[in-house]
C-alpha cells in the first residue's frame, strides 16, 4: 500500500504516509540518509517556478536555512519568499550568474525551453540545473546535452506524492542523471524530498515520471466510476471510501483524492491541462516505442471532455462530475477533509535502492 493511514475519532482518515520496509531493505542493502547536508547549507540556491509545487519545494529549501533566491512571472509570491527572507533576481540569466545550484519547476515543456534558453550563456563548470518539472523525456536529453556543453550539470529531478507533501519536504524525487552528479546534488534533494530514486541517465527520470502520472490518472477514473456506481446502488459513501480502503482495491489515489471527491472540494492542486501535458507525454513515449496502448487513448479522450465542459484549468477530480451529471447523482459524504495535510513528520531525506 502506497500509504499508511489511521483514524480520527470520527473514524474519518487521517494521511499518514510512511517508508514501506521494501524502501528502507532492497537487495539486501538498507535504503540510508544521504551525506551530511553541509554542502548543501554553503550552496547559494535559484528557484524559478512558484506555482502549486514550486511554491512549496522552494518554502522546504528557505525552512531549512538554503541561502535561497525565487523567480516568477507573477509577483505575488516572489514578494511572499522576499518578505520570509529570500532574494530574488531580474532574470533567469542573472539567477544562473548569481547562483550556484538554479532549480525550475515550470508547467510545460516549452516554459522549460524558454527559461533554459535565459541561463545557458551564464552557464559554466561549477554550476548545475536542476529540473523539477514534468518534462518531455526526449526534450530533456537534448537541452542536457547543452547545459553539458558549457562544463556545467544537469540533473532531471520530477517529484511525485502530491502538493501536501512537497509542503513538508516528504515528496519523493526521482533523479536522472550520471552517479557522480547524483551524489553531488544528493544532500540537497533530500532537504526537497524524503525518498530519491536514482533512475540512470538523463531521461530516465522523466519517463517515470510521466508513467506514474498516468498510472494515477488511470486509478482517478476508475475510482470515480467505482463511486458512483456504488451511489447509484444506494450505498453509503462513507462506508465505500472505508470498503475501498481496507482492501485490495485501495491505492494512494484513493486515500488522497477520494476524500476530497466525497468532501465535494475537489481541490487536489492539480489541474486538468497538467494531467493532459502528462498523459499525452506517456502516449507519445508508447507511440516511439510501437506499443499498442488501449485503455491510454481512452483515459485521453475522458480527460479532454472533462477539460471542454470544466475548463482546461479546472481541478482534476471534478472529472466526477462527468458521471455525476449523466446519473444525476451526487457522491458526497459527511466528514471528509476539504484540503490535504501530511502528517508525516519532516526529516532528512534518503536514498531509495531498487530490488535486485
Amino acid at each position: 500500500m502506497p500509504g499508511a493511514c489511521r483514524t480520527d475519532a470520527r473514524g474519518r482518515v487521517q494521511l499518514r504516509s510512511q517508508a514501506s520496509v521494501s524502501e528502507r531493505t532492497t537487495a539486501g542493502r538498507t535504503a540510508h540518509p544521504a551525506p551530511a547536508q553541509t554542502g548543501a547549507q554553503s550552496m547559494q540556491v535559484g528557484f524559478i517556478g512558484l506555482g502549486a509545487v514550486g511554491a512549496k519545494l522552494a518554502g522546504s529549501l528557505l525552512r531549512n536555512g538554503i541561502a535561497l533566491a525565487v523567480l516568477d512571472r507573477d509577483p505575488a509570491p516572489v514578494a511572499d519568499f522576499v518578505a520570509r527572507g529570500a532574494s530574488t533576481a531580474a532574470d533567469p540569466g542573472a539567477m544562473m550568474r548569481a547562483c550556484d545550484v538554479v532549480i525550475t519547476s515550470l508547467p510545460s515543456p516549452a516554459a522549460s525551453e524558454t527559461v533554459l534558453a535565459q541561463m545557458l550563456p551564464e552557464m559554466e563548470p561549477g554550476k548545475i540545473w536542476l529540473e523539477m518539472s514534468t518534462t518531455d523525456p526526449v526534450q530533456i536529453v537534448d537541452q542536457a546535452a547543452r547545459v553539458a556543453a558549457t562544463g556545467a550539470l544537469a540533473v532531471e529531478c520530477p517529484v511525485s506524492g502530491g502538493c501536501h507533501r512537497a509542503a513538508t519536504g516528504n515528496i519523493s524525487i526521482f533523479a536522472g542523471c550520471e552517479r557522480t552528479a547524483f551524489e553531488q546534488v544528493l544532500p540537497l534533494l533530500t532537504i526537497l524530498g524524503r525518498r530519491v530514486l536514482h533512475t540512470g541517465p538523463v531521461g530516465t527520470a522523466s519517463k517515470l515520471k510521466v508513467m506514474t502520472n498516468y498510472l494515477a490518472t488511470a486509478n482517478l477514473l476508475t475510482l470515480c466510476e467505482a463511486l458512483v456506481t456504488m451511489q447509484a446502488q444506494g450505498l453509503d459513501m462513507a462506508t465505500t471510501y472505508e470498503a475501498i480502503r481496507i482492501s485490495s482495491g485501495t491505492s494512494f489515489v484513493h486515500e488522497t483524492e477520494s476524500q476530497l471527491i466525497l468532501s465535494g472540494a475537489r481541490d487536489v492542486d492539480f489541474t486538468m491541462d497538467l494531467v493532459l501535458k502528462d498523459i499525452g507525454l506517456f502516449q507519445a513515449l508508447a507511440e516511439a516505442a510501437g506499443v499498442p496502448l488501449e485503455l491510454s487513448p481512452q483515459v485521453i479522450a475522458i480527460m479532454q471532455d472533462g477539460a471542454r465542459r470544466y475548463g482546461s484549468r479546472a481541478q482534476s477530480d471534478r472529472i466526477i462530475e462527468r458521471l455525476e451529471e449523466a446519473t444525476g447523482l451526487k457522491v458526497l459524504a459527511d466528514g471528509f477533509p476539504r484540503t490535504l495535510i501530511d502528517d508525516e513528520p519532516e526529516a532528512s531525506g534518503y536514498e531509495v535502492f531498487p530490488s535486485r
